[in-house]
């Protein structure tokens, strides 16, 4: 694995993403020191997709769920809480 210094690094900073991209992680250091390793991120797997509306019918929210404990709320911001 390659190692690059921090003003290498910013230098070069998109071909060095573009090749951990593709699968060539790399080190940043800093004074020679190994500061953070760059990796590509892994795609989400297909099982991993969001189901929208999978509890279809299985909850149910009241008609007034947009003024539930509004007078709690009002006295809070009015400081009579």
């Amino acid at each position: 694995m390659r190692t690059f210094n921090m003003h290498e690094a910013k230098t070069h900073l998109s071909r060095l993403v573009e090749a951990a991209a593709n699968g060539e992680p790399f080190i940043i250091a800093r004074a020679g020191k190994p500061v953070v390793k760059v990796v590509a991120v892994e795609a989400p797997s297909a099982g991993a997709a969001r189901r929208v509306g999978f509890m279809a019918g299985k909850i149910s929210v009241p008609e007034n769920f947009d003024r539930m404990g509004s007078k709690e709320i009002e006295a809070l911001f009015e400081g009579d809480g």
